[in-house]
């Protein structure tokens, strides 16, 4: 155990590990671990300290007492039993205790005194959090041994959702026609008391319009950005075809937004794409087959942006799923009917497979970094490009200044060019300002100017909320600066614009060209 502390106390706490200083009260400690006991277990380090991370120890008088306390907490506060391996180590004449929680099987785990409803803790991430009606729900199939998509609607007829294009796919895939018999073999649809029912997969390989109102969120959002923020949209596709379709569908749009290069190989000259598009392939088809959709509200989302391909599905990663095994033959199967049929499509490998796949393909782009993140209840991948430079563009900057811009003044951008949007000076019950104010002011400041010459443009007589108002954030963002900039609170203190001032003021006029 020697080697292997100094080895965990360098790891980041997450989903599995939690390091205390000290034993945490009594509630807290149960809330972890019955999150623990939800997830994929974990341990709990006593007399380690966060931060900064460092061995602190349990005193050798305390440790007895402590290992009880611990047990009693679990036993007394926690519900089903939960049954911990609890163990005492010694690392350079320091003590420590290691809770160890194993993955449970009698969901939903929880704190007796609140019941199931509010007192059920799922790990999300390094913190264990409240989980809502979904994730019992999800819990309680867990322990049933039943997956969502696996369930049947008893309110419905499969003639209610129409699947010519999955029955198309399967023809073109397979040689299969998708008759009766076929959708009762691939669990689609279920014989329930003489009456065929169709299964939430069913549901979801069936068109949009006929399925939008059961899962509006089964669908891909995809996105290409200029620069590497959300600020400038280039491009933008939504794709509801049937979930079968939609990692084609998304991969081409990806396709479509990077570049490819000229490699030689010898006497040959190949192409090759600027990710690994293997992998990228892999994680696209992962984020259909294996998202969750028991969540509503949420569909996956493919953003590309100049430094990297960032792709989120709604669902944490199954418990036994572990990024940091790549190379581990692994595998989770969250919905129990759709993989299979993906698997029979050939659309994915065999089991296991993908996470290898992905590996391999990132050991040709030793300049693409792998990340990935569990951010709320869903799991974000990113191939981010590692020497990648930001350089901004000038006509980009100056719409990143007017976002700045519009947030410190309260307007709207989408108002500048019109004399709309005026906010309202509360204190004198007048007109403050708007874009047409601004555009005003700045022409007004293409020569130094004092605070009294730019108040009396704009009818101002409280100097101290007109600076506040327009002076500061002009001056935050670079448009305006002062003629006495090493003393601010000059009397002779004048304002201008700068080169960015400038340019800023040419695109406001250039707004109010715009024909509304």
């Amino acid at each position: 155990m020697t080697v292997q502390i100094k080895e965990i106390i360098k790891r980041p706490e997450g989903r599995r590990l939690e390091f205390k200083q000290e034993l945490p009260g009594a509630s807290d400690l149960a809330k972890t671990i019955v999150a623990f006991a939800n997830d994929a277990g974990g341990d709990i380090y006593i007399g380690i300290r966060n931060t900064p991370r460092e061995l602190s120890g349990i005193p050798e008088a305390d440790l007895l007492r402590t290992e009880e306390q611990i047990a009693s907490i679990i036993h007394d506060l926690c519900a089903p039993l939960i049954v911990p391996d609890i163990s005492i180590y010694a690392e350079e004449g320091k003590y420590f205790i290691r809770v160890q929680i194993h993955r449970g099987s009698d969901f939903p785990y929880h704190i007796k005194s609140k019941g199931v409803k509010d007192g059920t803790y799922i790990r999300i991430g390094s913190t264990s959090r409240l989980a809502d009606e979904e994730i019992i729900s999800e819990l309680q199939r867990r322990k049933r041994n039943l997956s969502f998509d696996s369930e049947s609607l008893y309110d419905y007829d499969p003639s209610d959702f129409p699947i010519n294009s999955f029955s198309q796919q399967v023809k073109d895939l397979t040689g299969e026609e998708l008759d009766a018999v076929a959708l009762i073999k691939l669990l689609l649809v279920k014989e329930k008391n003489g009456k065929l029912l169709p299964t939430n997969a069913f549901v979801l390989f069936s068109e949009y319009q006929s399925r939008k109102v059961l899962f509006p969120y089964a669908k891909i959002e995809c996105a290409r950005y200029k620069g590497i923020s959300t600020d400038i949209k280039i491009d933008e596709k939504t794709i509801v075809n049937q979930i079968g379709e939609q990692p084609a569908e998304a991969f081409k749009f990806v396709q479509r937004h990077i570049e490819q290069s000229s490699v030689i190989e010898g006497v040959i000259t190949k192409k090759r794409w600027e990710y690994p598009m293997g992998a990228v392939r892999e994680v696209l088809r992962n984020a259909v087959v294996h998202r969750d959709y028991s969540l509503t509200g949420k569909d996956i989302k493919v953003a590309i942006y100049d430094d990297m391909v960032e792709i989120t599905s709604p669902g944490l990663l199954p418990p036994s799923i572990d990024f940091q095994e790549m190379d581990a033959r692994q595998s989770d199967i969250r919905n129990r009917v759709i993989a299979p049929i993906f698997k029979h499509l050939g659309i994915i490998d065999q089991w296991g497979n993908g996470l290898k796949i992905i590996s391999h393909e990132l050991k040709s782009y030793p300049e693409i970094e792998f990340r990935w993140f569990e951010k709320g209840l869903q799991l974000q991948i990113q191939f981010v490009k590692k020497n990648y430079k930001h350089e901004v563009s000038p006509e980009l900057d100056l719409l990143m200044v007017a976002k700045e811009l519009s947030t410190k003044l309260g307007l709207s951008w989408d108002q500048a060019g019109t004399k709309s949007g005026q906010l309202i000076d509360k204190i004198y019950d007048k007109v403050a300002t708007g874009w047409y104010q601004i555009e005003t002011l700045l022409a007004f400041a293409a020569t130094p100017r004092s605070i009294k010459e730019l108040m009396n443009l704009l009818s101002w007589k409280n100097r101290t909320k007109f600076r506040n108002k327009f002076i500061t954030p002009l001056l935050e963002v670079e448009i305006f600066q002062m003629t006495i900039p090493e003393k601010p609170n000059s009397p002779k203190q004048q304002y201008f614009l700068t080169v960015k001032g400038m340019a800023f003021y040419k695109l406001l006029q250039a707004q109010s060209d715009t024909p509304e």
